[in-house]
């Protein structure tokens, strides 16, 4: 079964053209080589995939039939991705909690009340 085909059979893209934008934009590894979507996947392969900042590892187990439920994702791979990635993740959310897009206009009342208490705690 073709990579792209995989990782959206086992629910880790929403659809099989992101799956394949993915691939061709370098973001995703089988055996430690960066692939192309056409790549087929084997049993015991092992996968790393980079998604929302995200590095996810998984080892195949075997090759589904077609899209499964979420329920029966598990008998298809194996996750092992470290927890520290998740972890990391975390971190990066409370980070953004004052960051605004480049663009959006000047900022509201509520936001430079926000803006004011932030910089008054940390002095």
């Amino acid at each position: 079964m073709r990579v792209d085909k995989f990782l959206w059979c086992v629910r880790y893209y929403k659809t099989r053209t992101i799956a394949t934008t993915a691939c061709k934009k370098g973001q995703i590894k089988v055996n430690g080589a960066v692939v192309k979507p056409s790549r087929e996947v084997y049993a015991t392969d092992s996968i790393e995939l980079r998604k929302n900042q995200i590095n996810y590892k998984l080892t195949v187990n075997d090759i589904p039939p077609n899209r499964v439920s979420a329920k029966l994702v598990d008998i298809y791979r194996i996750d092992t991705t470290p927890k520290s990635e998740f972890e990391a993740q975390e971190l990066l959310k409370y980070s953004k909690d004052y960051y605004r897009k480049k663009g959006t206009g000047r900022p509201t009342k509520k936001d430079r009340r926000d803006i004011d208490d932030f910089n008054t705690e940390n002095d």
